[in-house]
C-alpha cells in the first residue's frame, strides 16, 4: 500500500524512481479508506533529506499512511528554503485539534546545548505533552530520544569523550519485543551523536523497558510498556551516503572527526559505502506501523486520551 504525501513534495520524484508506491492527495481522495495519519516533526536541518528518508521507510509496507509535516514556529530553518516550509508544513497551532494514529519526533544538531537553552525547547514540551493525549504512538529519533526521555522522564544526556560516529553492531535484549520481530540476533545501526543516555538512568523507572543495546554505542532502544512512546537513539533512517556527507562536512570545516567505524570498506573513503542497515530500517519501522500503531490505534481517533 501507498504512502499518502502533499503532491509536490520534493521526495515523490526519488521515491517513485525507487519504486515505492506514493500516491498523491489527489488520488487518495478517490479512495474510501482510512489510511493511518502520522505526524512528522522534523527537527533535522536538511528537512528534504529526512523527509524522503522518512517517506521511504513509512511506504515500504501492506499499510497506507497519510503523512503530515508539522513545524515549530519559534525555530526558523536556516536550511530548507522559506517557500518549501510554507508549502508543506503546517504550524503546530494549526494541527493541536487533530489525533494522529502516529508521530515521529527527529533528532536535531543541537546535541551541544543544554535542552532549556535550545531556543525552541518550551514550544518542544508543549508538543511532547499534546502527543500524550493526541497521538497514539510517537516514535522519537536521536536528540529526539533524549530529549523526551528528559521531559516525560527527567533522564538526563551526557557528553561523550568523543563523537560516536560510523555503523555499529546491535543487539535485542526483549526477544519478545514486536517491536524487533524478525530481526536477526545482530544487526547494524548507524550512529552519529555527541551525547548518551545511561542505562541505570532508564532502569530506574518500571515503566520504560530497555528493548535493544550495543556493547559500543550503549542503549539503542527504549519503550514504555504498551509503546506508546518509543525511543530510538541512533538514525536507522539513514541514506548509504548519509555518514559520508557528514564526515566531509566535518573534515572541511577543520572539527575534529574520524572515519565512521565500520562504514568504510578497509577504511578507504568513498562516497558509495555499502548498506548494512537497510532491511532493519525497513523491519523496524514497518513493525512499529503494524504492532504499536495500526493494530492498537482506536478507529475512531479523536477518542485517543
Amino acid at each position: 500500500m501507498p504512502i499518502k504525501i502533499p503532491t509536490d513534495l520534493p521526495a515523490k520524484k526519488v521515491l517513485n524512481s525507487e519504486n515505492i508506491f506514493v500516491m498523491t492527495e489527489t488520488r487518495a481522495g478517490k479512495q474510501d479508506i482510512r489510511p493511518l495519519k502520522i505526524l512528522l516533526l522534523n527537527l533535522m536541518p536538511k528537512k528534504i533529506e529526512t523527509e524522503t528518508q522518512l517517506c521511504r521507510l513509512l511506504g515500504n509496507t501492506p499499510l497506507q499512511v497519510e503523512l503530515e509535516l508539522v513545524m515549530l514556529h519559534s525555530h526558523v530553518s536556516k536550511h530548507t528554503s522559506e517557500d518549501h516550509m510554507l508549502s508543506f508544513y503546517k504550524p503546530f497551532d494549526e494541527i493541536r485539534d487533530q489525533n494522529f494514529d502516529g508521530m515521529i519526533i527527529t533528532g536535531a544538531p543541537v546535541e551541544h546545548l543544554p535542552f532549556e537553552e535550545v531556543d525552541y525547547w518550551e514550544e518542544l514540551c508543549e508538543v511532547m505533552e499534546w502527543s500524550k493525549t493526541h497521538v497514539w504512538s510517537t516514535f522519537h529519533i536521536c536528540w529526539g530520544a533524549q530529549a523526551a526521555l528528559y521531559y516525560h522522564y527527567g533522564i538526563k544526556k551526557y557528553d561523550l569523550p568523543e563523537k560516536l560516529f560510523g555503523i555499529f553492531p546491535h543487539k535485542v535484549e526483549k526477544k519478545n519485543s514486536m517491536l524487533f520481530r524478525g530481526f536477526d540476533d545482530i544487526f547494524m545501526v548507524p550512529q552519529s551523536r555527541h551525547t548518551t543516555i545511561r542505562r541505570e538512568d532508564i532502569e530506574a523507572h518500571p515503566e520504560l523497558r530497555i528493548l535493544s543495546s550495543s556493547k559500543e554505542a550503549g542503549v539503542y532502544a527504549v519503550s514504555t510498556k504498551k509503546g506508546r512512546q518509543i525511543f530510538i537513539t541512533g538514525h536507522s533512517e539513514y541514506d548509504a551516503d548519509t555518514l559520508y556527507n557528514e564526515y566531509i562536512r566535518d573534515l572541511e570545516a577543520g572539527k575534529p572527526i574520524d572515519i565512521p567505524k565500520n562504514y568504510f570498506p578497509k577504511d578507504k573513503v568513498t562516497p558509495k559505502p555499502p548498506v548494512t542497515w537497510r532491511s532493519s530500517a525497513n523491519l523496524l519501522y514497518s513493525n512499529w506501523l503494524n504492532y504499536f500503531v495500526y493494530q492498537e490505534t482506536p478507529y475512531d481517533i479523536t477518542s485517543i486520551k
